[in-house]
């Protein structure tokens, strides 16, 4: 695959018939829901899972999601969703970026990026960053010059 990053993390499913619309593709919306495990999925290889989220009262909610829809999966199909922290700013912001392979004939299927601030999951007000949160995403932060 031609990753836009290096080391990117990848999560590997395969199109079901669940996810399948009335047009022979997956539904977009399963797009969203399979880069919303992968992202979890990172998250918690780096360190940080839900629980900890809930015992610092804290969490990255998505402030802005963009998907570019590049050609159709369908059922049956082998995907690679491989995703990246591109930006972590310490204190309220962070960037995801995703893309999607088809992996029978390595095609570009998706790209996406969510931008994400810190919030405090109490009140759903933007708070700053625990120094947990700059511990473990600040070092996973890559670009495309090399990470």
């Amino acid at each position: 695959m031609k990753w836009d990053f290096p080391q990117p993390f990848v999560h590997n499913i395969q199109v079901k018939p669940a996810h399948v619309d009335g047009l022979h593709h997956a539904n977009n919306a399963e797009y969203v829901r399979w880069c919303e495990r992968a992202a979890w999925l990172h998250s918690v290889e780096l360190g940080l899972d839900v629980t900890n989220y809930q015992s610092m009262d804290r969490g990255m909610a998505i402030r802005h999601a963009e998907y570019d829809y590049i050609l159709a999966a369908r059922e049956g199909d082998e995907l690679q969703i491989a995703t990246w922290l591109t930006r972590v700013d310490g204190r309220l912001n962070m960037t995801r970026k995703f893309q999607v392979y088809r992996a029978s004939d390595e095609a570009l299927v998706l790209r996406a990026t969510w931008q994400m601030v810190c919030i405090e999951l109490s009140s759903g007000k933007p708070k700053r960053m625990p120094q947990t949160f700059k511990e473990i995403y600040c070092p996973a932060v890559v670009s495309a010059e090399g990470g």
